[in-house]
């Protein structure tokens, strides 16, 4: 869950290195580094912190060379220390490496070089290993090929890793973690792990394939195996959307996230109707259909299972993506696995994938990059196309993966919804329109320590969503139940400190809601209700528009992202980098 970068070119590469890693922050954000190739050295300056704050420090932008790798780290292995950092080079230095993922066998290794190569280690993390391996094998061949060959043959684990050699050559390799190599003018060649770190000036991609590597030398590149044979490959354009990611005239991605909604929400599978079709019809005739995701897109595995089943009457099993190897004995062979997930990257939704490809599954996915692991995985992948989302925290992703299962279950019953969702998109423009007593709900309750957020039927994943994005970015405690289980252990908690937000629109829940909301009100909590509908019991009420019942879910959603935004900005929080958290959960 970090981001990686190597970039070659005719030019000092220190300053384009450095922007690109404030563009891929979302991905990591404790601590950044560079190091780049002056002369016959490796020159490294990292730090702990964030990009910019580390930059106006110690000047990484300023060293001088035309060969760099960089990075942003999220911690997984040692604390987050100076020496911790990356990049990290090997003991005699003339190798550098900056590294994505886990090495699962690295204190094995780590005990092998100390002992038997005298090799001193000076951090805690597992990436130390990784050059100091390609250095004792670079001095037995003299061969840069060669040596990453043998050194792959030594990793155990899920990773990416890019290494720079004082020799001149930039190489990065891949096993299970994302590696993309872009291609520009003026003789640039960037590897990044992710589409966003690519400057304005590099307009073509290659995604690496899993088991291999590209070395680049002197501004040509050639790509191969981990067995050393020469790799087929395809040079793709970069989308424009993801091209110059700017905040435009909003304070945070987080905020121009929620607020580009209604336009994301036309654009959810759009293009991809053949797509959508054998998708649905790959739903339709499966007698078992298991959707999986992780965190947010979880909450949409909980979605379709209520929307394929009522419209469909379709038997759908929501299976979390980090519980799916526990699970594994009860999936039902030659079945169907849907696999949500925003980045197509995570560690979770790939390894159920596997678990499913075990059991002879047919894999379907939604995610928002159609060139990741998972739609490369998948027989059918549709795309969110809502362009790159840099907030940790999912927003327009969540209404977009919603908007498709909408799509998916319109088509299994025939039509049955008929959406028009221009009316959702009227619905979003007018929500945002006017936040002001939203910012003004958020400013009178920007000290709270607990929050519940109830919904009942298909609103109770809607609930634990809202509660997932406020304890994601305000750090507030949140919890979202099922309205029924009040009483059977959450009113214990109920008090004059705590509030209760209710999703209540004007449906067949309506009034089971009420009176979830008497018994709340009775032990002195606040409520809050996101309804079309007032109440005298609501101390705040949260206006939502008035539509079909069955779509509520798509609009209910805008106030409860709204409260978590404008919360985390009274409670002097980043909303785009929240604490122990990264975009790309690319590690178990």
């Amino acid at each position: 869950m970090c981001s990686i970068l190597g970039l070659s070119s005719d030019s000092d590469v220190a300053p384009t290195l450095v922007a690109s890693l404030k563009r891929m922050e979302y991905r990591g954000y404790d601590s950044v580094g560079v190091a780049i190739k002056n002369g016959s050295n490796i020159l490294v300056k990292k730090g702990v912190g964030k990009v910019n704050d580390v930059n106006a420090s110690i000047h990484m932008d300023k060293v001088n060379g035309n060969v760099g790798i960089g990075h942003t780290r999220w911690a997984t292995h040692g604390g987050v220390t100076v020496e911790n950092a990356h990049p990290h080079l090997c003991n005699s230095g003339p190798v550098g490496v900056v590294h994505n993922g886990i090495i699962e066998n690295y204190a094995e290794l780590r005990e092998d070089l100390e002992k038997n190569h005298n090799i001193v280690f000076k951090s805690t993390t597992d990436t130390e290993v990784i050059p100091n391996l390609l250095q004792i094998y670079f001095e037995k061949s003299h061969d840069v090929k060669r040596a990453i060959m043998d050194t792959v043959g030594k990793l155990k684990g899920h990773y990416a890793f890019v290494a720079l050699f004082n020799t001149g050559e930039l190489v990065g390799v891949r096993n299970h973690e994302p590696l993309i190599i872009g291609i520009g003018a003026t003789n640039n060649l960037l590897l990044t792990s992710d589409i966003i770190g690519l400057p304005e000036n590099i307009s073509s991609v290659i995604y690496v394939d899993n088991n291999q590597f590209v070395i680049v030398k002197d501004h040509e590149y050639d790509i191969y195996d981990f067995e050393g044979n020469v790799a087929q490959f395809t040079i793709k354009t970069i989308p424009k959307s993801y091209q110059n990611v700017t905040k435009g005239s909003f304070r945070y991605y987080t905020e121009k996230e929620i607020f580009e909604q209604p336009n994301t929400i036309l654009m959810a599978g759009e293009g991809d109707n053949n797509c959508l079709e054998k998708i649905t019809q790959s739903i339709r005739d499966s007698d078992y259909v298991y959707v999986t995701g992780s965190g947010t897109s979880y909450n949409i595995a909980v979605i379709a299972k209520y929307l394929f089943s009522r419209f469909a009457g379709k038997k759908v099993e929501h299976v979390m993506a980090s519980e799916m190897k526990y699970s594994s004995r009860y999936l039902v062979s030659d079945s169907t696995l849907f696999g949500i997930s925003q980045s197509g990257e995570s560690a979770d939704i790939l390894e159920s994938v596997s678990i499913g490809k075990k059991k002879n599954a047919k894999i379907l996915s939604m995610v928002n990059s159609k060139n990741s692991s998972l739609a490369r995985e998948s027989i059918h992948s549709i795309g969110l196309n809502c362009g790159p989302e840099v907030g940790v925290a999912a927003t327009k992703s969540f209404t977009s993966q919603m908007a498709i299962l909408y799509k998916i279950a319109d088509k299994l019953c025939e039509n049955c919804l008929a959406i028009n969702f221009h009316t959702i998109s009227n619905a979003y423009t007018k929500m945002l329109s006017n936040t002001s007593h939203i910012q003004e709900l958020a400013k009178s309750i920007k000290n709270i320590q607990n929050l519940f957020v109830i919904g009942r039927g298909i609103h109770y994943p809607i609930a634990k969503e809202g509660a997932l994005k406020i304890k994601e970015i305000t750090y507030v405690h949140a919890e979202g139940i099922a309205g029924g289980e009040l009483k059977h252990g959450p009113l214990a908690l109920m008090d004059s400190s705590t509030y209760v937000i209710v999703i209540n629109p004007d449906d067949d829940a309506y009034v089971d809601n009420i009176s979830s909301v008497h018994e709340i009100k009775s032990r002195e909590a606040k409520i809050i209700g996101i309804s079309n509908k007032p109440d005298p019991s609501y101390d705040f009420w949260i206006k939502i528009p008035t539509i079909r019942e069955e779509l509520y879910p798509l609009i209910e959603i805008i106030p409860l992202q709204l409260i978590s935004y404008y919360l985390a900005v009274e409670r002097g929080i980043d909303p785009d980098y929240p604490k122990n958290l990264a975009k790309s959960v690319t590690v178990k």
